[in-house]
């Protein structure tokens, strides 16, 4: 007969594991509501060894947003590679697979949660917006954006998180449905600023130029004109 025998994980091993099982409690309910005895439990050790990795929740919770925000700003990485529009929309669906999978822990990462005003939490924050705003830069293929797109690609990236928080609360719009509307939220920024601006009007043509007659900026296209009396 053989039995069991629990094998010894090594220290950045079992800090790692402890991460890996406080992000999934903590995207499943406030972290308010997870104690370090339920933590200890699903990593299947002791309370003190807990303690022995994190010197207390806050800071396990911390790496826990670390995790998460790392995951997250990796959803906009996207090979540059057929038209923007259908890149974008990879891009959201990917984003909003994160916001779906890990509700309260999203918010958590985007309001603060209990380290509120906490600089190191700011500061993952930031990170998560910054990474996206080089990311759309990138698909659009300018390393040195003009202001008006700075304003256009940060609008967009405040947009979609605001959007996500906002849909989190009752899920009241089908996901697919969400996915196109942000892109097509970006292209009607770009749009409009194109509106004022000739720079800004010569990115925008580039952009369509690229787009095929079934992509998600065409069709915002078609659903504007159909609006016209």
């Amino acid at each position: 007969m053989t039995t069991g025998v629990r094998r010894r994980m090594g220290v950045e091993e079992r800090r790692q594991q402890l991460i890996a099982v406080a992000l999934d409690l903590f995207s499943h309910r406030s972290p308010d509501e997870v104690s370090i005895d339920e933590i200890a439990a699903a990593a299947g050790i002791s309370r003190p060894l807990v303690y022995h990795y994190f010197p207390g929740k806050m800071s396990l919770y911390e790496a826990a947003l670390r995790r998460a925000a790392e995951d997250l700003a990796g959803r906009f990485v996207e090979p540059r590679e057929g038209p923007l529009g259908a890149r974008l929309l990879r891009v959201t669906g990917r984003y909003l697979d994160f916001v779906d999978e890990h509700g309260p822990g999203f918010s958590a990462l985007m309001r603060g949660g209990p380290a509120v005003g906490s600089s190191a939490t700011n500061a993952l924050i930031d990170s998560v917006r910054q990474a996206a705003y080089e990311q759309i830069l990138t698909h659009l293929g300018i390393a040195r954006p003009p202001a008006r797109l700075e304003l256009v690609v940060r609008s967009w990236v405040s947009l979609a998180e605001s959007t996500a928080l906002i849909w989190l609360e009752g899920r009241r719009i089908p996901r697919r449905e969400l996915e196109v509307q942000l892109v097509h939220d970006f292209a009607a920024l770009l749009a409009v600023s194109a509106a004022y601006d000739e720079e800004m009007a010569d990115i925008l043509r580039g952009v369509l130029a690229t787009e095929p007659v079934d992509g998600p900026f065409s069709e915002l296209v078609a659903r504007l004109i159909a609006l016209a009396p």
